[in-house]
């Protein structure tokens, strides 16, 4: 069995987490590329919105096909609208600011609560229970209902849709536990890929951490993060997970971080995080 592998260590974030949001942090010194493109560059509303962090880019075009987005007045039909910036540009009714510096937050997601926004079934969702005072928030990818750990939340669209991007690369890590029958040389396979059910996934480095009986912990390594991918490829194996938890994406552990709670993480290390991800 190999040596457990653990997050590294990641970019700091605020070691004190309160379910309340922090201060706004002062300016980074060296301005963010995506800002910088911000200002004057032709852009789709679409896009320059989901920036701004009013929605994503799918619920921007739905709210324009709702008539709920307008410019000094008239509502736009299409979200190919070309602008430089986003002045006169109104959401139902009220003014949309410019975008500010993006922020990026770390949110330990309970079990039970949705990625979503709302819930036509009515269960409870993440925005159900975020701390009051924080800015409006986009999460980078989602996590099952029944998936807890590590949920990155932006005010950044285009940062979101980077982040979610497979061409990025970006590391994901879970941890697992299991039942069944499983050896380490099964799951050390996973890292050429595996196909299920006409669905190809990538490479997967997983690690049996521990094993008590026919119960145990599996630590998955992936890039991908296709939908409930972790799950299906471990059912696919023969095994029942009891629990599933993101303990990292990217740079950025979970840590400690109580479940429900929020903290930022400093614009510094965000900076220096983005200079590192594949245009």
């Amino acid at each position: 069995m190999r040596t457990p592998r653990r997050p590294g260590p990641a970019a700091p974030v605020s070691p004190a987490a309160t379910p309340v949001a922090p201060p706004p942090p002062k300016p980074a010194r060296e301005p963010d590329r995506a800002l910088k493109k911000q200002a004057g560059d032709p852009q789709r509303i679409a896009k320059l919105l989901a920036r701004a962090g009013v929605a994503s880019r799918r619920e921007i075009e739905r709210m324009i096909d709702e008539r709920r987005i307008a410019i000094d007045g008239v509502a736009i039909e299409t979200p190919a609208t070309i602008l430089t910036s986003l002045h006169g540009v109104t959401v139902d009714g009220k003014q949309v600011n410019a975008p500010a510096p993006t922020r990026l937050f770390r949110y330990h997601k309970p079990a039970g609560l949705l990625t979503a926004e709302r819930d036509p079934k009515g269960r409870p969702t993440i925005y159900d229970k975020l701390p009051e005072g924080l800015p409006r928030l986009v999460p980078v990818g989602r996590l099952d209902l029944n998936t807890e750990g590590l949920l990155l939340m932006t005010t950044d669209g285009g940062l979101k849709r980077q982040l979610e991007l497979p061409a990025t690369g970006v590391e994901r890590t879970y941890r697992a536990r299991v039942f069944g029958d499983i050896s380490q040389k099964q799951l050390e396979e996973l890292i050429h890929g595996i196909e299920i059910e006409g669905i190809r996934y990538g490479s997967i480095d997983a690690n049996l951490e521990r094993r008590t009986g026919r119960n145990g912990w599996v630590e998955m390594r992936l890039r991908e993060g296709k939908n409930r991918e972790v799950r299906r490829v471990l059912e696919f194996l023969g095994l029942q997970v009891s629990r599933l938890i993101r303990t990292s994406y990217g740079p950025f552990p979970l840590d400690d971080l109580p479940a429900g709670y929020v903290d930022e993480i400093k614009q510094h290390d965000l900076v220096a995080f983005r200079k590192t991800l594949k245009d």
